[in-house]
C-alpha cells in the first residue's frame, strides 16, 4: 500500500471515528456544542448541520393579529442529544436545542395559498444542565441573541429570566418543559432507538395534538 493510500485510510478511520463518537449518544459532551464565557453562551455555531426536528407557526392571521410569536420556529437538537432521546426518551445534561426565527414572507406559491417561509428574524437557544442551572424548572435555562431591530444577531446572551419562558412550558410542554407533541420527528423517536430514524417503520405514526 502506497503512503498515499494509507493517509487516506487514516483520514477516513478518524473521521469514521469521530462521527460515530458524535452519533453514540451520551460520548459527546455538552462543551462541543455550546460555550460560556463570563456567565454568557456564545452564539452557538453550525447548528444547520445538526438534526433538523420541525418548524411550527403560529401565525398573526390567525390570533387576531396578536400572535406573540408570529414567526416560523425551525428547531434543530444536538447530534448527541438527538442519541440520547432515541436510546432513552429523555433529555441529557447538556442537551441544546436551537430556535431559528423566519418571518412570513409569501402567502401564495404555485401549489396554492399558504404560510410560506421570508426572512431570517431571529435566533434563541435554550440547555439543560443540572450543573449550570441547579435553580432553573427543569434546570432548562433559554437564551436570545436577537437584537430589538431583528437586523443583527449579539455574539453571547445571558440567560433570561425564567418567568419569561417557563409559564407555558410548563403548564403545557409533553416532555421535560419541551412541546414534543409539537414536533412529530421527536414524538416518534422518542426510546426507540433506530426505529426512530425514519423509514424504519411501514405504518405512518399519529402523534400530534388533535386539531380544533
Amino acid at each position: 500500500m502506497t503512503k498515499h493510500r494509507k493517509a487516506m485510510v487514516g483520514r477516513a478511520g478518524l473521521f469514521g471515528a469521530v462521527a460515530s463518537l458524535l452519533l453514540s449518544g451520551g460520548a459527546a459532551s455538552a462543551e462541543e456544542f455550546f460555550k460560556f464565557e463570563g456567565g454568557k453562551l456564545q452564539r452557538p455555531t453550525g447548528y444547520r448541520e445538526w438534526v433538523y426536528v420541525g418548524t411550527p407557526l403560529t401565525p398573526n392571521d390567525m390570533n387576531d393579529g396578536k400572535a406573540g410569536f408570529p414567526e416560523f420556529h425551525s428547531v434543530y437538537i444536538d447530534p448527541a442529544s438527538w442519541a440520547h432521546w432515541k436510546k432513552t426518551g429523555e433529555f441529557r445534561e447538556g442537551a441544546i436545542l436551537m430556535k431559528e426565527m423566519i418571518t412570513v414572507g409569501s402567502k401564495s406559491a404555485a401549489s396554492g395559498d399558504g404560510y410560506f417561509m421570508g426572512d431570517f428574524h431571529g435566533l434563541e437557544a435554550t440547555i439543560k444542565s443540572k450543573k449550570l442551572f441547579p435553580k432553573e424548572p427543569g434546570n432548562w435555562a433559554y437564551f436570545t441573541f436577537t437584537t430589538a431591530d431583528h437586523q443583527t444577531l449579539e455574539k453571547s446572551a445571558a440567560p433570561e429570566p425564567a418567568s419569561v419562558c417557563n409559564s407555558c412550558h410548563a403548564k403545557i410542554a409533553a416532555d421535560d418543559w419541551v412541546f414534543t407533541q409539537y414536533y412529530p420527528v421527536l414524538g416518534g423517536a422518542k426510546g426507540k432507538g433506530e426505529e426512530g430514524t425514519g423509514g424504519k417503520q411501514d405504518k405512518l405514526e399519529h402523534l400530534s395534538m388533535p386539531a380544533r
